[in-house]
């Protein structure tokens, strides 16, 4: 097994407070974030922003383990997820997160590639931690 770390501190209320993040590694070290960068426009992180991109970056791995164990050359596998969060009832919720992922591969036919994506959809760790949010896939082959 293996254990990640991330930590986060906020000071102040939600709309004036503010906050920093970041990850055992230290590659993310103190990061700011704050209201309006989750809803807004604001410079800073925010969390869906770093989910879209913890997904992205597993989904991308997932599939390229995939396409590669199905017997076909890896180059490339890039993947965005746009991570949608709207007002439910007296907070907030992930109401959906939209996969746009592009693939260089060699002598996989798109038939098959388009079932290695959707299968990696579903399996991918950060996927399974996600089940619950619905989730769309765009899957090109280049």
């Amino acid at each position: 097994m293996s254990v990640r770390k991330g930590y986060a501190e906020w000071k102040g209320d939600l709309k004036r407070g503010s906050g920093t993040l970041g990850t055992e590694t230290g590659i993310l070290n103190n990061v700011p974030y704050n209201f309006l960068s989750r809803f807004g426009a604001g410079p800073d992180t925010n969390p869906e922003e770093l989910l879209g991109a913890a997904h992205a970056a597993c989904y991308s791995m997932a599939l390229a383990a995939a396409i590669s164990g199905a017997g076909f050359k890896v180059n490339s596998v890039k993947t965005t997820d746009e991570v949608h969060i709207d007002k439910q009832g007296d907070g907030f919720a992930i109401v959906r997160i939209d996969v746009s992922t592009e693939a260089s591969a060699e002598g996989i036919d798109e038939g098959t590639f388009l079932k290695l994506a959707e299968d990696t959809k579903k399996n991918c760790p950060v996927s399974k931690a996600l089940s619950s949010t619905p989730m769309t896939l765009k899957a090109t082959l280049k």
